[in-house]
């Protein structure tokens, strides 16, 4: 299934996309889509939902996060080889772990707000995993059992807060607007090989990042595993996997966002984003 939440910021509906591309509401049957509709059990009981029997909802509305009730938004650090290599990183023996804050959550297509002082802004697609069902010291064998889906995820970063200011990347990572999820999360089931999806990314139609989840240091399997021996993972925690070889900060000469330019990422058989930088403005 293709879950989703649309609507206008804070009035998102819960809703799928069904096998012809068509958005279909879902809140006469679920609330939301959170916690209580993720374990495998509430996920089966949905996709047995004869699609044809949700209302069509019409016209283009606005995606948001298609999630509610996020707790935990875990960023996992040069995780792919041809990442770290064009760093001149080296490749890390256990995974890099930081912390998005919730506050940066956005909509796949929500815009991107450079935040006050940004200079070296960066953009970096990435795999996200949804937790479904409560992780607690899991092996890497039984890890994907406790994955939901996937979604895509823009794990957008200042790389001037992130990495001029003090050792800890988090105060890089989580500005407003520097988390757009989906736009769907895809259940578990459809997706054959999480280690080997396709990730693009393109700046003013220009590609910048091409990549492989083959090239992934540490799988998921591992990631989720690792994970719940340092924390304990909840139902609708999103972990941001890495990032494939092409941002902005490893680029010669260096390229980083300024307002008016325009960002589209994908992932294979996960959906895309498209995002327009703007500048900040106090909310």
């Amino acid at each position: 299934m293709k879950l989703v939440r649309y609507g206008r910021p804070g009035k998102e509906k819960p809703g799928l996309f069904d096998e012809e591309g068509r958005l279909r509401d879902l809140s006469g049957v679920v609330a939301d889509i959170d916690a209580s509709v993720l374990s495998d059990k509430a996920l089966r009981k949905l996709a047995r939902i004869d699609y044809k029997t949700l209302p069509l909802v019409r016209g283009n509305p606005r995606l948001g996060v298609p999630l509610h009730g996020v707790g935990k938004f875990i960023g996992i650090g040069l995780n792919y080889a041809d990442h770290a290599a064009e760093t001149g990183a080296t490749p890390p023996t256990e995974p890099i772990v930081f912390m998005k804050a919730i506050s940066c959550l956005s909509g796949p297509d929500d815009p991107v707000m450079l935040p006050q002082g940004a200079k070296k802004t960066d953009w970096e697609v990435e795999l996200g995993v949804v937790i479904g069902t409560r992780a607690q010291y899991v092996s890497e064998d039984d890890a994907l059992d406790y994955v939901a889906g996937y979604c895509v995820v823009n794990d957008v970063s200042e790389r001037s807060f992130q990495l001029e200011r003090g050792p800890q990347w988090d105060k890089g990572k989580g500005c407003d607007t520097f988390g757009p999820v989906g736009p769907w999360l895809v259940t578990r089931d459809e997706v054959i090989d999480v280690q080997r999806l396709d990730l693009y990314l393109e700046l003013n139609g220009k590609r910048m990042q091409t990549g492989s989840t083959e090239t992934m240091i540490f799988s998921v399997a591992q990631i989720v595993s690792y994970l719940s021996r340092f924390m304990t993972l909840e139902p609708g925690d999103i972990i941001a996997t890495g990032t494939p070889p092409g941002v902005g900060v490893a680029r010669s000469p260096q390229r980083f966002l300024k307002k008016g330019d325009t960002l589209r990422l994908g992932i294979a058989g996960l959906g895309e984003q498209q995002q327009d930088v703007i500048a900040y403005a106090k909310s």
